[in-house]
């Protein structure tokens, strides 16, 4: 195929051009035959947007709150910081953290992925925490919508024992409801997800990615090709069938024109037989007929082929409409309104025993809000939201019924509304049931118009037909069939013509398409191709190319994977480790494509089966991410909290614990100095600690914050002066045993080597402390006085060695003076 000039590239102030408008001008441009741009002129659908009714500007993620959810138990929320930047969420495994996780991706979503393949058995059982039955299990967010950041709280409640009974509702901060999808479009979440729970990060990468094709199909807005790319083969397909249509009705009719003793049946035999019909001989037969008697004959061949109501249909759906008002008879407006509304009260009388300390009933004085009136009321609370539901839903049930009637119900055919006859009364009254709205009055007056307009149109039809044989005998219905055949011939004839422009434009079409998609993917490619390196780095896997192969629901990811540049299937080269990094390599780009409305990421567990390195990369990729995004990482594995620390990047860890029955808590982890520091400092302000106490655990407390010092100072001295990797920095950390040798690794670079010199330079009288710690020999603390200054002189000590920098000859030399132990 000759190259094809290529439209111009707009100027860089221009808008980008739409899909539409590329298509265009590469069509102008193209050397296709007028014809054939026709075809592809003729198919363009026009340039469509989604509607983003949900779409409301930027979303952040403020919280996350759960309760009576999973490994949550009493209402526990995970506050956030706003806007970009990293945040991890840590904790060991069944502290709740992952709930959290699952929380958000329920609330925002109404579906958690982990329960997408495991809807039965304990797992279907699981979802309410065992240790909180009185609690009403609910999740919910904290959003920040908009420029403004208006905050809306979008939370999801349950009402009953099952998974799926449950109702999402969002507010504003004065208490006023929004509809969730104003909050959060739900074809954005479908689109830029920005959930990638551990679930999905092991199974994503399985198959060929065709959920991940429609995707990026979407994003990139390339619907309108795979639009045109349909009705182009659909065009292909139907010139095919008119050329069968006509074979097939051709044969038929040759059967039975034989069957006729009628010249005019042998001249349509020989018009018929050959290579290709003559339809032009087979008009002219047909125009030799009385021209003052073709309006008669076309009344007479339509009311021959006229049909009314179909008595079944008609049947069945009236049948239905008067089963649902049935149904709803008993489940008005009212009383689903009488049912919601006394459920309110109830859990906000339950809600003011929750924060109430006094049990009397704030309305009467003389009830008791008690455990017993608790449980009760909770139940009602079920009782009376699930009758609302089941009220609004037969009352939706009516809706539905009289919708598929009024369907079924006909207009008056075009030559019919001029008529003033009893058939064209009729149907006009079976038109008319179209606008009653009443359940009753439309079954009734729908099931006998139905009745009455079916035994009118079999009379015509029957009439209409006996005539036409009194007419013309056996050639007439002939005649009929032969004008019939004609137009299938005629369209057969003009399929021909057009088929092969059809076929020249959609091979064009596909190269286009192709061209465009590949054009429009590269930066998400690139940006999967950078991630990949980050991640895996030292990795033989090597990933080239990410393309799109087909258009959306026939469509796949096609990765070009090479080891040690030899071609391979990626999922059968590649570790866990290598196959998670590829998921998120894929699952980023399309993240935090430009059209994503969320500003967040919530990440769960894409630590596990990394090796150090990729754990490094993965720290490196999410501090790129997070200096635009809201990047939530939870994780149980402390190596990417201390790759995070080894890299200098600047993140906030929240650390979640779980106490028995499902107490789940929260705090921000601060600096370890500090915070070990202020452990010992009030620790040493108690006047009524015991003297055994303060002789042992103080300077205990105070040799761990010296200790803390030493290991963030080695491991900036180790990565910034050594250019030690994260894993050999904690393998010179992990031998350690003993005070000195923490010091000596700090201050000194190895733990070998006497630091006392290295001490005494950075703080006089330094090393009398440390040798107090590790001897014991720290005498009594007798006084509130002396134990702060105990502490005092820690905290001088741990910050001297924090400053303290080993580059110095002096501190170096001294070190080497003392000889290593």
């Amino acid at each position: 195929m000759p190259e094809q000039p290529q439209p111009s590239p707009s100027d860089p102030g221009d808008a980008p051009a739409s899909v539409r408008e590329l298509l265009l001008a590469r069509l102008d441009v193209s050397e296709l035959a007028p014809e054939a741009r026709a075809v592809l002129g003729g198919l363009l659908p026009d340039e469509r947007t989604r509607s983003g009714e949900g779409s409301v500007g930027p979303v952040q993620l403020r919280s996350i709150t759960a309760a009576g959810w999973r490994g949550i138990g009493p209402r526990t929320t995970l506050e956030l910081p706003p806007g970009p930047g990293l945040v991890v969420v840590a904790g060991p495994n069944g502290s709740g953290k992952s709930s959290f996780a699952e929380a958000a991706e329920t609330a925002l979503t109404g579906r958690n992925s982990r329960w997408d393949k495991r809807r039965t058995g304990d797992w279907k059982q699981g979802w309410r925490n065992l240790h909180s039955p009185d609690v009403t299990p609910e999740v919910s967010v904290e959003l920040g919508l908009g420029e403004h950041g208006e905050p809306v709280t979008v939370r999801r409640t349950w009402y009953g024992a099952k998974v799926d009974d449950a109702r999402t509702r969002a507010e504003r901060a004065d208490g006023s409801e929004r509809k969730p999808d104003e909050v959060v479009d739900a074809e954005a979440l479908r689109l830029a997800r920005p959930f990638l729970p551990y679930s999905e990060l092991g199974s994503m990468i399985n198959g060929t990615l065709s959920d991940l094709h429609d995707a990026f199909f979407k994003l990139l807005g390339l619907e309108l090709l795979a639009e045109l790319d349909g009705r182009v083969k659909d065009a292909a397909s139907e010139c095919e069938q008119a050329g069968k249509r006509e074979k097939e009705r051709t044969e038929q009719l040759l059967g039975e024109l034989a069957t006729l003793d009628d010249p005019r049946a042998r001249d349509a035999v020989e018009a018929l037989s050959g290579t290709r019909p003559d339809t032009g001989r087979v008009r002219a037969l047909l125009a030799s007929r009385s021209p003052a008697a073709e309006p008669e004959l076309a009344r007479l061949r339509r009311q021959a082929g006229l049909t009314g109501p179909d008595p079944q249909e008609v049947s069945g759906a009236v049948a239905r409409l008067r089963e649902a008002a049935a149904r709803a008879e008993d489940a008005r407006h009212g009383s689903a309104e009488n049912a919601r509304r006394l459920a309110k009260l109830l859990e906000a009388a339950l809600d003011h025993r929750r924060r109430s300390p006094s049990p009397d009933c704030p309305v009467c004085g003389t009830g008791q809000l008690d455990q017993a009136w608790a449980e009760r009321a909770r139940a009602e609370v079920e009782r009376l939201q699930s009758e609302a539901a089941q009220a609004e839903s037969a009352l939706q049930g009516v809706v539905k019924a009289r919708r598929a009637l009024h369907d079924v119900i006909e207009p008056v055919p075009v030559w019919l509304q001029t008529e003033d006859s009893p058939l064209a009364e009729l149907w006009r009254q079976w038109a008319l049931c179209r606008s009653v709205t009443d359940a009753s009055e439309l079954a009734g007056r729908a099931e006998r118009s139905a009745v009455a307009l079916e035994d009118a149109c079999r009379q015509v039809r029957e009439e209409s037909a006996r005539q036409l044989a009194d007419q013309d005998g056996e050639w007439q219905p002939m005649a009929v069939r032969l004008t019939d055949w004609l137009a299938v011939a005629e369209a057969a004839e003009a399929a021909r013509a057009r088929r092969p422009y059809v076929n020249k434009a959609r091979a064009w079409l596909r190269t286009v398409i192709d061209e465009l998609r590949d054009e429009r993917l590269r930066p998400f490619a690139e940006r999967s191709q950078e991630v990949w390196q980050q991640l895996c780095e030292h990795s033989s896997v090597t990933l080239g190319s990410v393309t799109l192969a087909g258009t959306p629901g026939r469509g796949r990811v096609e990765l070009d994977v090479t080891v040690d540049d030899m071609t391979a299937p990626a999922y059968s080269v590649m570790s866990q480790g290598e196959l998670h990094s590829l998921a998120l390599s894929l699952f980023l780009p399309r993240a935090t494509h430009d059209a994503s409305p969320f500003g967040f990421l919530v990440i769960d567990d894409p630590v596990q089966s990394m090796d150090p390195q990729k754990v490094e990369g993965l720290a490196r990729v999410l501090d790129t991410v997070a200096k635009d995004r809201q990047v939530i990482v939870f994780t149980h594995d402390t190596r990417l909290q201390q790759a995070i620390v080894h890299l200098g990047i600047r993140a906030t860890v929240l650390r979640v614990t779980r106490q028995s029955d499902s107490v789940v808590g929260v705090e921000r982890v601060t600096d370890p100095v500090e915070q070990a520091l202020a452990e010992a400092r009030a620790v040493s302000r108690d006047p009524q600690l015991p003297q055994d106490v303060a002789d042992h655990v103080l300077p205990a407390m105070c040799r761990g914050a010296v200790e803390v010092a030493c290991l963030a100072t080695a491991r900036r001295r180790l990565r910034d002066e050594h250019g030690l990797p994260l894993s050999e920095v904690e393998k010179r950390i992990a031998s350690l045993e003993r005070t000195k040798e923490y010091v000596a690794l700090a201050l000194l670079g190895d733990g070998k080597l006497h630091p006392h010199y290295a001490v005494e330079q950075i703080m006089p009288g330094g090393w009398q402390l440390i040798e107090a710690f590790n001897s014991g020999a720290h005498g009594p603390l007798p006084t509130v006085d002396d134990r702060r200054t105990l502490v005092s002189r820690t905290k001088g000590l741990a910050r001297a060695i924090l400053r303290s920098d080993a580059r110095g000859s002096g501190a170096a030399g001294a070190g080497n003076a003392g000889g290593a132990r």
